[in-house]
């Protein structure tokens, strides 16, 4: 990390206290602490199958006329 920012932003988030570690073992477990850190995922949207649906067991009303047969066949 090079000198840029303000004091507050480059102040070290842990600091070496014996050994040497690598830049990868470093990188290493700064990704391990930002991951311990970072909040739950949002939960993924719940989507309901149309097969699953109750509502599907019920025929749909039909409208006879032009083009019909092709719209029946579209899901709703």
């Amino acid at each position: 990390m090079t000198g840029t920012g303000t004091p507050e932003e480059r102040r070290a988030a842990f600091r070496v206290v014996r050994g040497a570690p690598t830049d990868e073992e470093l990188a290493a477990l700064t990704a391990v602490l930002a991951a311990a850190t970072a909040g739950p995922a949002p939960a993924p949207p719940v989507t309901q199958d149309r097969w699953s649906d109750p509502a599907a067991r019920f025929r749909a009303p039909l409208h006879p006329g032009p083009g019909a047969w092709r719209a029946s066949a579209w899901p709703r």
